[in-house]
């Protein structure tokens, strides 16, 4: 993969290990039966059960290999356990503010648990390289698509333990 470890939060590890184990000990199993039927129909050319069901079958082995390799690199980092709070850290919950007092809040997750449209965004992002280490009160300087903004840290949290 990278040389970068792969950090996750406990609930993204444990979403992942859902998924895998969805595909591999329900979808699979039950899509390998159907291929098993629609071959013994005869002329495979034509079957459309039978080329769908493998096309599907490849998709599928080629996510649960996804998953596997992931969930093999992956450091599990729970952020509730985080002995430095006054800093911004993997699994911080941050509230930033730019240059009009627009605030917007994002928490720093894995790359694999990403989801910016509820404010989640990966610790190596440029905001989250940007903010990594950071304080309430400092001022981060950023480049992003749109052009260079400036963002600064009003309030960081955790999670309890």
């Amino acid at each position: 993969m990278t040389d970068r470890p792969n950090y996750i939060t406990p609930s993204g590890y444990r979403a992942l290990r859902e998924e895998y184990e969805a595909l591999f000990g329900s979808e699979r199993p039950k899509l390998v039966e159907t291929i098993s039927w629609a071959a013994g129909n005869g002329d495979r050319s034509e079957n459309g059960d039978y080329i769908y069901g493998r096309k599907r079958l490849r998709e599928i082995d080629r996510r649960i290999g996804f998953l596997s390799r992931r969930m093999k690199d992956a450091r599990v980092v729970d952020p509730a356990e985080q002995p430095d709070r006054a800093r911004i850290w993997f699994g911080a919950t941050v509230t930033l503010a730019d240059e009009q007092d627009n605030e917007r809040v994002v928490t720093l997750v894995g790359e694999d648990e990403t989801d910016s449209s509820n404010g989640r965004i990966s610790w190596n992002s440029p905001i989250g390289r940007a903010v990594r280490g950071a304080a309430v009160g400092d001022v981060r300087r950023i480049q992003l698509p749109g052009g260079e903004r400036e963002l600064e840290v009003v309030a960081i949290e955790y999670p309890e333990k």
